[in-house]
């Protein structure tokens, strides 16, 4: 492959774009847990006219294309960090509300839009946008769907994937594929927007997508609950089922590592409990036809106490205490990054190998010393993150020569229970040789492929999902 940095192809892009398209590459270059440094000519598109021409002149070059969303990715699927100098192509400039249509409960925005920005606009017409993260102010619509992003409420409404109905998409020899269909049924061949998302920018390049938005609930409210134990969580979560069905948002387990380090790390978030357990539950609602969710969550509440499935518990009363429930839990991830991680592990199990996994693991990492483990995450769907420490006072690089072991250490165990080590963060390049490692071997020969039919020169994001 040539390089991006030749003085010949850079006077190719400046002939195709404006000079409003071109970057300092500087910002574009790193990744939030700054393990790797990239490389690469940034450029921003205006328009899918000006995408497909970057990446026709990319492939008549046969110049690696990376995609670049909201910079936000945790598996490096943002960076190409060695061969040739590739385009990095940021969709920031791609960044419009193209069309709501309430009645429908569609919305179509451009790939460059944040996430916050598009629960802005539903929310301006009544309607939600239900996905959501930690990243949702800075991560944006392509991003979030070519790494099929899941965050808290997969448990209601499923992935990204799931809130998509059609796809805008630049392909690999830079032809425009018009696929932005707002049908709920269309069985017209293969399903192309699916094979689009989770992609992670290997297969096309989307520039825009038509989102399914709901009606906005008329009742939420939230409770953190302590419980025994991760199996009590697991019970508790079938008995809100069995009372509250598909009212339930979010279902999530907090392990009292969480809290500790908010502390350690003088974030400002509290546990309303005390003293502190050592496994919570954050429960999230949202009822409509004239129920209260706050009374929905007493009672469960009541009917979880008499089953001796929780210890304490609070309820929020406001919108104000139910925003603080939800800010501690987004505060863990920030507090695990101000700690160090050793190892992190985005995983994902069958419900009920959950408790085991929690169980098991510890003592199979025990042979790397005394290490503290944060265990938290969704359990509705069964995504863990399951985080490994050094000891207090002690610092990550103390334990880099274990980094690869203690990964695969919990990753084998993952695979045993028959769980996945890419639960909704994706592959990027962090996790290439994971995937060859635990992967069936004919869905390898199926997904290189795709690769090989739909990026034959191999330019779109080289090096991730797939190796070279």
């Amino acid at each position: 492959m040539l390089n991006a940095a030749d003085d010949a192809f850079e006077a190719c892009l400046r002939g195709i774009l404006p000079p409003a398209a071109f970057r300092d590459p500087a910002p574009y270059l790193t990744e939030p847990r700054g393990r790797w440094q990239g490389r690469g000519v940034v450029v921003a598109p205006g328009s899918v006219d000006e995408v497909a021409a970057v990446v026709r002149a990319c492939a008549q070059a046969r110049v690696g294309v990376v995609p670049y969303g909201g910079g936000t990715g945790l598996v490096g699927g943002q960076l190409m960090t060695e061969g040739p100098v590739p385009v990095i192509l940021s969709l920031e400039r791609m960044a419009r509300i193209r069309a709501v249509y309430p009645g429908e409960d569609v919305l179509v925005a451009e790939s460059g839009v944040v996430l916050a920005t598009v629960q802005a606009a539903a929310r301006a017409h009544g309607r939600l946008f239900p996905l959501s993260l930690a990243s949702e102010g800075s991560a944006r619509i392509g991003g979030l769907l070519a790494t099929n992003a899941g965050g808290v409420n997969v448990l209601r409404w499923g992935n990204a994937r799931a809130l998509c109905l059609g796809l805008e998409v630049v392909t690999a020899d830079g032809a425009v594929w018009h696929g932005l269909s707002r049908l709920r049924k269309d069985n017209a061949g293969y399903d192309l927007r699916d094979l689009m998302i989770g992609s992670e920018g290997t297969l096309g390049i989307i520039t825009a997508a038509a989102l399914r938005v709901v009606p906005q609930p008329q009742s939420v409210a939230a409770a953190l609950l302590a419980v025994a134990s991760p199996q009590a969580a697991l019970d508790l979560l079938a008995l809100a089922r069995a009372r509250l069905g598909e009212g339930i948002s979010a279902f999530e387990l907090i392990h009292r590592q969480g809290p500790d380090f908010i502390a350690e790390t003088g974030i400002a978030a509290r546990v309303p409990l005390d003293p502190l357990p050592e496994w919570m539950v954050l429960v999230d609602l949202g009822l409509s036809g004239g129920l209260d969710a706050a009374e929905a969550l007493e009672a469960l509440y009541a009917a979880a106490a008499k089953a001796d499935l929780v210890t304490d518990g609070v309820i929020a009363a406001s919108e104000t205490q139910r925003a603080a429930l939800w800010h501690l839990r987004e505060s863990i991830p920030a507090a695990n990054r101000k700690v160090g991680a050793v190892s992190s592990h985005d995983i994902s199990l069958p419900l009920s190998d959950v408790p085991g996994f929690i169980l098991r693991a510890p003592g199979v990492l025990a042979r790397f010393g005394p290490l503290r483990i944060n265990c938290f995450g969704h359990l509705g769907d069964g995504n863990l993150h399951y985080n490994v420490f050094p000891p207090k006072g002690g610092a990550r690089e103390d334990h880099a020569a274990d980094r690869a072991a203690i990964k695969q250490a919990v990753h084998d165990l993952v695979h045993a229970l028959g769980g996945s080590v890419s639960a909704e963060h994706g592959v990027g390049r962090l996790k290439v040789e994971d995937l060859a490692r635990y992967s069936d071997p004919a869905r390898l020969a199926m997904m290189r492929a795709l690769k090989a039919a739909l990026d034959p020169e191999g330019i779109l994001n080289p090096g991730a999902v797939l190796p070279h």
